[in-house]
């Protein structure tokens, strides 16, 4: 990985754009090796990082403490602020990611198919690493591990750019992720931090096709907005996680009530909290009240459609826009549907294709919620705030694609890599 030391800093800063090249052929360069590296070699990277991390823990949260200082002063918004702040837990939950990821089994090199065709050919197909992966992220100074963590598996190199938020986080994770791979046979340019906070560097990564495979955004909409708009790299994205939860006629209220109150305040800054439930209408007389009195003491703003407000005058009117509006805050807009056919088109006029649930206790409008809803996670039974790749047993996330090319959901090893054809004859010609 690039050190940051201050002369690498302003090289980088006067001339950012050949910064990231030279970042670039360095990447291209080791995603050859790291291609062909053993899984073992590759563990053993991901448990030194891991390691290192443990032990700079208290380093890095005092780090961190000065990056949300000055987010504060600068007025960063809470989801914002709740994205960039490390604790203890979180530290440690990130190198239990990076073992997590260790542990999985290793995509690399898997064959499938096999099968022999009229002509004696057999067809198979190899699971391989995608090359050079270029990470850009705001706040979620984890996201230097995960993507580290993700890519290293996978066979990846990848070169990451944090927010200057973060920056002094994302160091001393980037010299923690440097120091571990250097104790192993893991070339040293496999993941590296841009080290300018430039904006030329950011539209520099965008543009270098012959050294970038695939860009992952992870941040707000402005920002992922601004990178599929300038990408000549394809790009791995989702823009929203406007998520809802449908409580159905056939639904336990007591049981919809605490999935409600789960995916809503769990955290209201991931892109998994549910910003709108949508409640039956033949429930609705009985479950709007315990929704009020449940999310009182959590203080979130209620916004109720017309026949919400009947039955609740006090709340707020939610408008069209709320619908479509992704808060990332205490705020939840409430809409009283007449069956799961209303919840769907509703879901997939205003969501975003990221996670959308249903509590049911009838297995046939379960089913037609899952096959007819168009995201990239549909949950029954459960709350949305497990769209989470730990949650899934992935280990760690690169991210949560809404895509529905290559990879959709979220993004461990095995979403970082694709396949190529392995073709066998015995001196077979085409007739």
């Amino acid at each position: 990985m690039s050190d940051s030391n201050s002369t690498t800093k302003n090289s980088a800063d006067l001339n950012p754009e050949q910064h990231v090249l030279e970042l670039g052929q360095r990447a291209r360069a080791a995603s050859h090796a790291l291609a062909t590296a053993s899984t073992q070699d590759k563990n053993q990277a991901l448990h030194a990082i891991a390691d290192e991390l443990d032990s700079s823990a208290d380093e890095l949260l005092a780090a961190n403490a000065q990056d949300l200082a000055s987010a504060k002063e600068r007025q960063l918004d809470a989801p914002l602020l709740d994205r960039l702040e490390l604790t203890p837990a979180r530290v440690a939950s990130m190198s239990a990611g990076l073992r997590n990821v260790a542990a999985q089994s290793d995509p690399v090199g898997a064959m499938s198919g096999g099968e022999r065709q009229p002509s004696g050919l057999v067809i198979a197909k190899m699971r391989v690493p995608i090359g050079v992966i270029g990470v850009i992220y705001e706040s979620r100074p984890n996201v230097t591990a995960d993507a580290a963590a993700i890519c290293l598996k996978s066979g990846n190199a990848v070169i990451l750019r944090g927010g200057s938020e973060s920056m002094l986080s994302n160091r001393i994770i980037a010299r923690c992720v440097r120091d571990g791979i250097a104790r192993t046979a893991i070339p040293a340019d496999a993941v590296q931090l841009i080290n300018t906070t430039s904006r030329d560097a950011v539209g520099a990564l965008l543009r270098m096709e012959d050294y970038v495979d695939v860009i992952i955004p992870r941040g707000g909409k402005g920002l992922t907005s601004r990178i599929s708009q300038d990408a000549r790299v394809p790009v791995i994205k989702h823009l929203d996680g406007i998520c809802h939860v449908f409580v159905d006629e056939a639904s336990d209220l007591d049981s919809a009530l605490n999935v409600a109150v789960n995916s809503k305040t769990y955290r209201y800054g991931i892109c998994g909290s549910m910003e709108t439930i949508l409640v039956a209408e033949s429930e609705s007389q009985a479950f709007l009240p315990m929704l009020n009195d449940a999310m009182a003491p959590h203080e979130v703003e209620l916004r109720g459609c017309e026949k919400s407000l009947k039955i609740q005058p006090h709340w707020a009117s939610a408008t069209t826009e709320d619908w479509s509006t992704e808060y990332l805050g205490p705020i939840l807009s409430v809409k009283v549907v007449a069956d799961v056919q209303e919840a769907i088109q509703h879901i997939n006029q205003f969501g975003s294709g990221h996670t959308d649930a249903i509590i049911t206790s009838d297995i046939q409008r379960a089913d037609r919620f899952v096959r007819q809803v168009d995201s990239s996670s549909v949950i029954v039974n459960a709350a949305t705030c497990f769209a989470d790749g730990a949650e899934y047993g992935l280990g760690a996330e690169i991210g949560i694609s809404t895509n529905r090319m290559h990879v959709r959901g979220p993004v461990g090893v095995l979403g970082l890599t694709t396949e190529k054809y392995v073709v066998t004859g015995n001196g077979t010609i085409r007739q």
